[in-house]
């Protein structure tokens, strides 16, 4: 005799916003796809210890870039080329339940913003009591599911606005290290990214050697938890040679761009470049991408100290 499950329809439709939250009709611009493949990295910057799986999860609550679509075929390609990977694009929650989340050796979130595991504030507003009863149960277990995937010893690769996700997750913050605090580099503003000093033979920006860039992107500033102590960063934004801006927030003047860290026994790379469709086909951002994966997954050996 089977037995039948009765899911409420509203906590249906919750589940279903939640795990289908991107525009179906979201696409690269044309001609992406062959630059991606173009500037894509020859090879793994180490062999794989074993077939691996990325969790590339995309879903937003709040803003949504148009550079998500050419960042999954970016991450994708990336994968399939080396062979360091392979990605599975996916917004499905279901993949962030405690044994279903163990087939992968890393999540990353690809611009993901606001609280990307609970239902909608407008989906709430049509619960039954009951309804909001389970839907908050499963928040807290796929939070703690995901934290305890991470300090057990698995990897989490945060790009863009990963940063600008889970602000009501205190836990979430500490792990990737800061949270979005605006962006007073528009996306039209050129800027210099400098490699940070003394790692400029680091395993994580070896690609760079040593040699700053210069493009119009997207840079954000960071609040608490963010603080170049308790983190390694990799790239910091050259304040003064970039375009000059108002809305700077931080009396230190520490803009890091990406970092590499460690949370509990789990491996965490975060880089804010991300926000122009163009950053996905930069052959040293794609290769800086493949490092930092590989070394959250576990493959790539790289030195990582901080507070």
């Amino acid at each position: 005799m089977k037995t039948k499950i009765l899911v409420p329809l509203a906590l249906l439709s919750a589940l279903v916003v939640l795990s289908s939250n991107s525009p179906r009709t979201e696409a690269p611009p044309a001609g992406a796809w062959e630059k991606i493949t173009n500037a894509l990295p020859a090879q793994a910057w180490a062999k794989p210890q074993k077939s691996r799986k990325l969790l590339v999860f995309s879903a937003t609550a709040g803003f949504r870039h148009a550079s998500i679509a050419t960042g999954k075929v970016a991450l994708t390609e990336l994968g399939k080329k080396t062979g360091a990977f392979e990605a599975v694009v996916s917004d499905d929650l279901a993949h962030f339940e405690p044994q279903a989340i163990q087939q992968f050796d890393a999540i990353c979130f690809l611009s993901t913003t606001q609280d990307v595991l609970s239902p909608h504030p407008e989906v709430l507003k049509k619960m039954s009591d009951d309804e909001k009863k389970i839907a908050t149960e499963t928040t807290v277990r796929l939070r703690k599911s995901l934290m305890n995937f991470i300090e057990s010893g698995k990897g989490f690769v945060g790009i863009h606005a990963a940063t600008d996700t889970l602000y009501n997750m205190p836990e979430y913050g500490r792990m990737i290290g800061g949270y979005f605090d605006g962006h007073p580099w528009n996306a039209g503003t050129q800027v210099q990214i400098d490699v940070e000093k003394g790692l400029e033979k680091h395993p994580l920006t070896q690609m760079f050697q040593g040699q700053s860039m210069n493009f119009k992107e997207e840079i954000y500033q960071h609040k608490d938890p963010y603080s170049s102590k308790t983190q390694q960063v990799l790239l910091r934004l050259n304040v003064e040679k970039s375009g000059q801006v108002g809305g700077m927030k931080r009396q230190d003047g520490d803009y890091g761009v990406a970092w590499a860290r460690l949370h509990g026994k789990g491996r965490v790379f975060y880089c804010s470049l991300g926000h122009n469709h163009e950053i996905y086909w930069n052959e040293k951002i794609l290769s800086h991408y493949l490092a930092g994966i590989q070394w959250a997954i576990g493959d790539l050996a790289a030195k990582v100290e901080h507070e």
